[in-house]
């Protein structure tokens, strides 16, 4: 009950995720049973918030990646006050530095930072998934241009199946859903 209240009145910013997609990637954790996530770029942490209660169910964890010390900060917080410490961990820094870095395979990432960076997040995470993982790149519709390496690279590689979706009507954009095959 806390929770929802928390979640209802959160102060969303114009970098949040919208609570629309935000449930939508809830919805993902829980359809693939991922056990283990990576977002890259938290914001203040609304739709890692919602990952992470799925990430909870799953009985997984969840890695965000925040290069903002402020927003990083705002994120911790949120998580601290939505009780999700064990499921979400926080590591501020460049996404570009972190990944390579991380440890062990994962099932489901969630891009949502630099657009024109979305494929060297996807090549630094490459190597580390597992096959079946879900890779969700949001704003596919809106900064298709900036994307658009991406976008191709996901699109023309017979290891991946690509699908771009609206998942809420609530902004005139888009994801780029992924599943890689093998």
């Amino acid at each position: 009950q806390a929770r929802a209240e928390l979640i209802k009145n959160f102060k969303r910013i114009g970098l949040n995720t919208t609570p629309g997609d935000a449930a939508f990637l809830r919805l993902m954790v829980e359809l693939r049973q991922a056990k283990r996530g990576v977002e890259v770029g938290a914001a203040t942490g609304y739709g890692a918030m919602l990952m992470g209660l799925g990430f909870e169910r799953t009985g997984g964890q969840l890695i965000t990646i925040e290069i903002d010390p402020a927003m990083a900060a705002a994120a911790r917080k949120n998580f601290q006050a939505m009780q999700l410490e064990k499921t979400v961990t926080l590591i501020e820094g460049d996404a570009l530095k972190v990944l390579p870095q991380l440890e062990g395979e994962f099932d489901f990432v969630f891009l949502d930072a630099v657009k024109s960076d979305y494929l060297k997040y996807f090549r630094a995470i490459e190597p580390k998934l597992k096959p079946g993982a879900l890779i969700i790149a949001d704003n596919a519709i809106q900064s298709a241009k900036a994307m658009r390496d991406y976008l191709e690279a996901v699109q023309n590689d017979p290891k991946y199946r690509t699908v771009i979706i609206r998942a809420s009507d609530e902004k005139n954009d888009g994801m780029a859903v992924t599943l890689k095959l093998q």
